[in-house]
C-alpha cells in the first residue's frame, strides 16, 4: 500500500511539472556544491543516476563538483570518473612539482629542495596569489577535458554545464556558459591561499565556493523543473567543531555563501546531504574511503531514482537508455601557434626546448609531454595550453606562459642527527651574466657552516652542451672510532673548486670531464689515541656518466640514477702532523703515509621498483676505489650513516658517520618501502659491505666484512620528509637512532 501511494504521489507531482512544461518530459537538473576532496563523494550519486537510467539535462558544479559535473556533461560514465579518481596521483597533481623525468640533467639536483620559493619582483620578494600553481593539475585537466577542445558553448556539450568562479575585485559570482572549459573550471577551484588566482581577460577569479558553493539556482535558471542536489558541504560549522585555526579560517573565507546553503538547498526537489564530517576538503589521501561513501549513499539513493523513471516513463513514455557519447580526442594537426607571456626569454628557445614544431599531429599526451620539457627548464613557473579550431580543420594552439622571476630566494630547514640543525638559504637568478645560464648561492647557516656557488651555463641548439662551474667551502665535527667506541672529536674544514663541462644526449643521460682542486684541514678537538692535525691540497682530474630517470627528488617510486667517475689525483701538498696521545710523531717516514700520485673510481647507484600499489623495492649501491694508494690519507672514504650530507661518505645502515675510514669500499642496501597512509611511509633496508681490499691500510680496527640494517618511519610534509630510524649493526651488536628531517645541503 506504501508502494502504491508513493507512486501516486509521484504521478501527480510530475503531472503538475507537465503543466509547467507543455513541450513534454521534465527537465531534470543536478546541482554538485565544492567541498575539495569530500567532492569526490558526487560520484556515487552519478553512479546511482547512470544506473537507474535517469537522463540529466543540466548539470552546474562549484569547485571539485565542477570537476566531476564537467566530466560527466562531456560524456565521462560514472564509473569512468570513479575509475579516475581512484587512480589519480593526488600528491602530485595537488603540488607544484612536475616529475623528475622532465627536468633537463643540469637540473635535477635542485628541484623540489626548498620548502619556500620567494620571486623577487620590483625590488622586493612577494608571495604568490596562491601555494599551488598545479602545472600537474593543469596538464590532467587538458588530458581529461580534451574532447571538448572544440566546444565553446557550453550549451553544445552533451548535457549543458555551468560552473561557478568568484571575481576577486568585485565579489562577485561568475557563471561560466562559453569559453575554454579547462580554464573555467581551473577558476571554479581555485580555493584563495590555497591556489594561485586566474587571470582571465583581466578579471582575478578564485573559488566559486565563496560566493555559492551549492549552485541550486544557476541550474534552474537553466530551465530545470527538477533539480538533484548533491552537497558535500553543509553550510556553517557550529562552533564546537571549529577545533583549529584552518576551519576557523576557511569558515571565515566562505562564510558568505555559508549564510545561504539552507536558500540552495530548499530550492532541490531531491537533496542529498553526505555524512562526512571525518573529513576535510583535504583529505585526498583518503580519497578512496570518500568515494566509497559516496557509493553507499547512491545505493540508498537509487530506489527513490528508480521509481522516479518509472513514473516519468508511465506517464510519457519510455526515452530509451540515457546514452551520451563522448567527444572523440584523435590527434589534431596543429598548422599555427601563439605564445603569450615570454617576456625574458624568446619563441624559438621556447618552442626548441619544448620540441615543438607546427605542421605535425599531436595527441593529448604527446602535447603534455612537450609541456614538461618545457617546464622542466625551470625557466617557467606555469605553462598552459589551449586549441582553437580553424576553419580549415586544422588547430591553432595558444600557450599561456608565466616565467619565473629571474632572481628567487628559497628556504629550507633541515635537522639530523650527525650535522644538527640549520637553515638553508638559496639565492637563484637567471641570466644573470649570458642567457640560458643559472647562477646560484646557497648557504647551510647553523654550527656545521656549509657554503656552494655554483654558475651553469649552456651552449648549443638545445641547450645539450653546458659550462658548470662552482666553489663550496664545509666545516664539520667527526668523532673518531676505536673498535666501534668513541674515542676523539676532529674538526674538518674543506673547500673545493671544480670545473665541468657537459654534454646531455636527453633528459635522462650525460656526460663529462672535469677538474677538481680540493683543500682539507683536519685539528683535533678531543684527542684521540692518534689524530692528524694540518692540512692537504689536491687535484683531480676526471670524467664522468650520470644518468637520472627517477620520477621523483622525495621518495621516488620509480626509476634509476647512478652516478660513475674516473679519476686520476696528482700534486698533492700535505702540510700535516701526526699526533700519538698528543705528543708529535717525531719520525712520520716511519707511519709509511705517502703522496703519489694515484687513480679512482667512484659508482653510485639508487633503483626504485614499485612491486604493489603501496610497496616500493629499493637498493642502492655504491663503491669507491682508490687504486695504488699506498698508505695516503685524507681521500678515503668515510662509512656511515642514513643520508648522504660530506665528501667520500659512503652511508651505511646500523653505523654512525665516518665510524670507518677505508681505501675501498664496496656497500649494498636493498630494501622494501610500504606506503601506510596518505603521506606515512615504512622503509626495511639490509646491507652488506666489504671494504679495503684494494690498496688496503693496514691497522684498520673495523672488520673487513659488515653488515646492518635500519627501519625508518617517513611521514611527508611541505618541508620535506620527517625521517625516525632504528639501526643495528651486526659487528657492532649495537643499537642505534636516527633522526632526518628535511632535505640535507
Amino acid at each position: 500500500m506504501k508502494k502504491i501511494l508513493t507512486l501516486v504521489l509521484y504521478l501527480f507531482f510530475l503531472h503538475l511539472l507537465s503543466a509547467q512544461n507543455p513541450a513534454g518530459r521534465p527537465r531534470i537538473g543536478l546541482a554538485l556544491s565544492g567541498g575539495g576532496a569530500k567532492g569526490l563523494a558526487h560520484i556515487g550519486i552519478l553512479k546511482a543516476i547512470d544506473s537507474a537510467g535517469l537522463k540529466i539535462d543540466y548539470i552546474t558544479g562549484t569547485s571539485m563538483g565542477s570537476i566531476v559535473g564537467g566530466l560527466y556533461a562531456l560524456g565521462y560514465s560514472a564509473d569512468s570518473i570513479e575509475k579516475m579518481a581512484r587512480h589519480l596521483e593526488w600528491e602530485v597533481l595537488l603540488s607544484n612539482q612536475t616529475s623528475l623525468r622532465a627536468l633537463t640533467m643540469e637540473e635535477k639536483s635542485e628541484y623540489g629542495k626548498y620548502a619556500i620559493e620567494l620571486p623577487l619582483v620590483n625590488g622586493g620578494f612577494h608571495l604568490p596569489t596562491g601555494v599551488l600553481e598545479s602545472e600537474e593539475m593543469w596538464l590532467k585537466l587538458n588530458e581529461s577535458f580534451a574532447p571538448a577542445y572544440n566546444i565553446t558553448n557550453f550549451n553544445n556539450l552533451p548535457i549543458p554545464f555551468r560552473c561557478i568562479a568568484t571575481e576577486v575585485s568585485t565579489g562577485n559570482a561568475v557563471v561560466f556558459d562559453h569559453g575554454n572549459l579547462v580554464t573555467a573550471i581551473r577558476a571554479s577551484m581555485a580555493i584563495p591561499t590555497v591556489f594561485t588566482a586566474v587571470d582571465l581577460d583581466g578579471r582575478l577569479l578564485v573559488d566559486g565556493g565563496i560566493v555559492r558553493n551549492f549552485p541550486v539556482s544557476d541550474v534552474r535558471n537553466m530551465g530545470a523543473d527538477f533539480v538533484i542536489g548533491s552537497s558535500v558541504s553543509s553550510g556553517l560549522l557550529p562552533s564546537e567543531k571549529l577545533t583549529d585555526g584552518a576551519q576557523i579560517l576557511m569558515q571565515v573565507m566562505f562564510l558568505r555563501d555559508g549564510l545561504q546553503h539552507e536558500k540552495q538547498a530548499k530550492l532541490c526537489d531531491i537533496y542529498i546531504e553526505h555524512p562526512l564530517d571525518d573529513f576535510s576538503a583535504a583529505s585526498f589521501g583518503r580519497a578512496n574511503e570518500i568515494i566509497d561513501l559516496g557509493l553507499e549513499q547512491g545505493r540508498l539513493l537509487y530506489p527513490k531514482l528508480k521509481r522516479l523513471v518509472d513514473s516519468l516513463d508511465a506517464i510519457y513514455g519510455k526515452s530509451g537508455p540515457a546514452v551520451r557519447r563522448l567527444p572523440k580526442a584523435d590527434s589534431v594537426f596543429i598548422s599555427s601557434y601563439e605564445i603569450h607571456g615570454l617576456r625574458r626569454t624568446n619563441e624559438s628557445y621556447f618552442t626548441r626546448m619544448m620540441g615543438f614544431e607546427t605542421g605535425r599531429y599531436y595527441d593529448v599526451t604527446r602535447l603534455a609531454n612537450r609541456v614538461r620539457n618545457v617546464f622542466g627548464t625551470r625557466y617557467y613557473q606555469r605553462v598552459l595550453y589551449s586549441m582553437e579550431p580553424l576553419p580549415d580543420g586544422n588547430v591553432k594552439i595558444i600557450f599561456d606562459v608565466k616565467e619565473f622571476a629571474p632572481t628567487q630566494a628559497k628556504l629550507g630547514l633541515h635537522y639530523n642527527s650527525f650535522s644538527g640543525i640549520s637553515l638553508i638559504t638559496n639565492l637563484t637568478t637567471r641570466n644573470l651574466f649570458f642567457p640560458a645560464s643559472r647562477s646560484l648561492v646557497t648557504l647551510a647557516l647553523s654550527e656545521n657552516f656549509r657554503a656552494r656557488g655554483e654558475h651553469l651555463q649552456q651552449f648549443g641548439l638545445k641547450g645539450r652542451l653546458a659550462f658548470i662551474g662552482s666553489l663550496q667551502f664545509e666545516t664539520f665535527s667527526f668523532k673518531t672510532y676505536r673498535k666501534f667506541t668513541p674515542d676523539g672529536l676532529q674538526r674538518q674544514s674543506f673547500f673545493k673548486g671544480e670545473t665541468r663541462f657537459q654534454i646531455s644526449s636527453n633528459r635522462r643521460f650525460s656526460a663529462g670531464t672535469g677538474w677538481r682542486y680540493e683543500w682539507l684541514k683536519y685539528k683535533p678537538s678531543i684527542q684521540s689515541e692518534f689524530d692528524v692535525t694540518g692540512n692537504n691540497r689536491i687535484h683531480t682530474g676526471f670524467i664522468y656518466l650520470s644518468s637520472n630517470t627517477l620520477d621523483a627528488t622525495v621518495l621516488p617510486g620509480k626509476g634509476l640514477k647512478m652516478e660513475a667517475e674516473a679519476g686520476y689525483v696528482f700534486r698533492q701538498n700535505p702540510n700535516l702532523t701526526f699526533l700519538q696521545n698528543g705528543t708529535p710523531v717525531t719520525d712520520p717516514d716511519s707511519l709509511g703515509f705517502r703522496y703519489n700520485n694515484y687513480p679512482r673510481f667512484l659508482l653510485k647507484i639508487e633503483w626504485y621498483k614499485p612491486v604493489g600499489s603501496r610497496t616500493t623495492l629499493l637498493m642502492f649501491h655504491q663503491t669507491g676505489l682508490n687504486f695504488n694508494y699506498n698508505q695516503n690519507i685524507l681521500n678515503e672514504f668515510a662509512i656511515g650513516g642514513l643520508t648522504p650530507q660530506f665528501r667520500n661518505q659512503v652511508p651505511f645502515a646500523g653505523l654512525s658517520e665516518a665510524l670507518v675510514y677505508t681505501p675501498s669500499v664496496s656497500a649494498l642496501h636493498l630494501g622494501l618501502r610500504f606506503k601506510a597512509s596518505g603521506n606515512l611511509y615504512v622503509t626495511a633496508l639490509v646491507g652488506a659491505l666489504q671494504h679495503n681490499f684494494v690498496s688496503r691500510r693496514r691497522g684498520l680496527q673495523a672488520p673487513a666484512f659488515l653488515s646492518g640494517q635500519a627501519l625508518t618511519l617517513t611521514y611527508n610534509t611541505p618541508i620535506g620528509p620527517i625521517e625516525v630510524s632504528a639501526m643495528h649493526s651486526d659487528q657492532s651488536e649495537k643499537v642505534s637512532t636516527y633522526v632526518n628531517i628535511g632535505l640535507a645541503f
